[in-house]
């Protein structure tokens, strides 16, 4: 921990100046509009707050501290939360302290494990991993500093401390709640020299003779890092922590909301599509068949899963960066042959169809795919994957957060009343007594 926070402790203070100065000499010119359709469409595309860690332009994709994901789909989890957390990838002395520290702190308290066990025995995967860590709170080094009157500018360091505990426990948690929750057998534990992602593939049990399991958990941990600030989970998070709540809750918000079927469910509906496919025709389509199952699938009133995107207008590159491992590792695998077949031809369907505003494949096309093909074949267990990754951008907002004093986050709510007034629209029955709009 020493390495990163000596690193942090560098850049902090430029970083403060640096937005001091931004804000005294710019904090009144306008950066962004709202129309009556975003207020009510669920805020989409209103620039309203800041996220350093990541971005993702719609022709680009996502973009860590300024280097597209596409270009760091070889990196180690480690690595891209050192990232994350200063803008620098690590040279080898402080990847070296990284690792280290994280073992030295990835022991999972024993009370933890007695609480998941008394759950009931068909618990959700992701609620299990929820209560995990909303019981660690009371393990919280920044609620601990604030009771004892840490200064502001400091507050970034406890909860630092917070996020390498964390961090450091989830895979050994994630792997003991797929083991007890999906009867897989005793708990299996850390291998001494082995990166954080490589025991998690380990804890896991999935046989890996060769060693590809573990790498395609590196990947799939690197891909799901962090997608700017205004996604689900990771605003929840940033919302909760911004009322200076400790790291374990604002993390436990960001997963209730990463546990919707609209965020971090996508991936094993898109599974499950490329599945109702093979099974349809007994194994992977020809061209032909798979276009008219697309087209019928639209005509029904349905989309398909895993193509669109609410911010990209291209291909996601970590699509790109998971089908290129499949094609690699495992190129005759029927399931990966019907995804690959998919990409092909449903953008085209799409167009077609000119309903798509972004006809091309997203992440979750192809992660769940990878999945099957090792043999991780309970779907609901794929948000919990998604979730031990998401936590290391959600960790280092926090972080940054915390180092550069931002406030608590209110925003102004106006009523429909207030809407239709200052746009000048007659309320729906014309007398301005309707339930929503009326005066009273």
């Amino acid at each position: 921990m020493a390495t990163l926070k000596k690193a942090l402790e560098r850049k902090i203070p430029r970083w403060r100046e640096e937005i001091r100065s931004l804000v005294k000499e710019h904090g009144d010119e306008q950066i962004s509009q709202v129309s009556v359709r975003q207020a009510y469409g669920g805020m989409r595309g209103i620039r309203c707050m800041v996220c350093d860690t990541s971005e993702v332009p719609p022709d680009i994709g996502l973009m860590i501290r300024g280097t597209p994901i596409g270009e760091l789909k070889d990196r180690t989890p480690e690595e891209i939360f050192y990232l994350l957390c200063t803008g620098d990838l690590p040279d080898k002395r402080a990847l070296s302290a990284l690792g280290t520290d994280l073992n030295e702190r990835r022991r999972v308290p024993t009370y933890v494990w007695k609480v998941l066990e008394a759950m009931p025995k068909d618990s959700h995967p992701m609620c299990m991993l929820d209560t995990a860590i909303l019981v660690m709170q009371r393990d919280s080094e920044f609620r601990r500093a604030y009771s004892e009157g840490i200064r502001r500018e400091d507050y970034w360091k406890p909860t630092l401390e917070d996020a390498l505990n964390l961090l450091a426990r989830l895979p050994g948690i994630a792997a003991g709640i797929y083991r007890m929750r999906f009867k897989k057998g005793k708990r299996i534990s850390p291998k001494k020299g082995l990166t954080w992602s490589e025991n998690f593939a380990r804890m896991l049990g999935i046989p890996d003779k060769t060693g590809e399991f573990a790498d395609c958990m590196r990947l799939y941990l690197t891909l799901h890092c962090d997608h700017e600030g205004g996604n689900v989970s990771a605003h929840a998070s940033h919302l909760v922590g911004s009322a200076l709540s400790d790291l374990y809750y604002a993390v436990s918000a960001g997963l209730n909301g990463l546990s919707g079927p609209l965020h971090g469910l996508a991936n094993q509906e898109c599974l499950g599509w490329i599945l109702q496919v093979n099974e349809r025709f007994g194994g992977s389509p020809t061209d032909e068949q798979l276009r008219k199952f697309a087209w019928d699938t639209l005509n029904s009133g349905k989309v398909i899963p895993g193509y669109g995107h609410a911010v990209l207008r291209v291909t996601d590159p970590r699509f790109a960066a998971f089908r290129e491992f499949g094609l690699k590792h495992f190129p005759d695998d029927p399931i990966l042959d019907t995804v690959d077949k998919t990409y092909r031809i449903v953008p085209e369907v799409l167009k077609e169809h000119g309903k798509a505003k972004n006809p091309w494949p997203n992440v979750d096309a192809a992660s769940g795919a990878i999945l099957y093909h090792y043999g991780l074949r309970e779907f609901s267990y794929y948000t919990v994957l998604f979730a031990v990754s998401r936590s290391l951008g959600m960790c280092s907002q926090m972080i940054v957060a915390r180092a550069i004093g931002s406030p608590i986050e209110r925003p102004k709510s106006v009523t429909t009343r207030w809407v239709t007034d200052t746009v000048g629209a007659a309320t729906p029955s014309g007398d301005g007594k309707t339930a929503l709009v009326s005066k009273a």
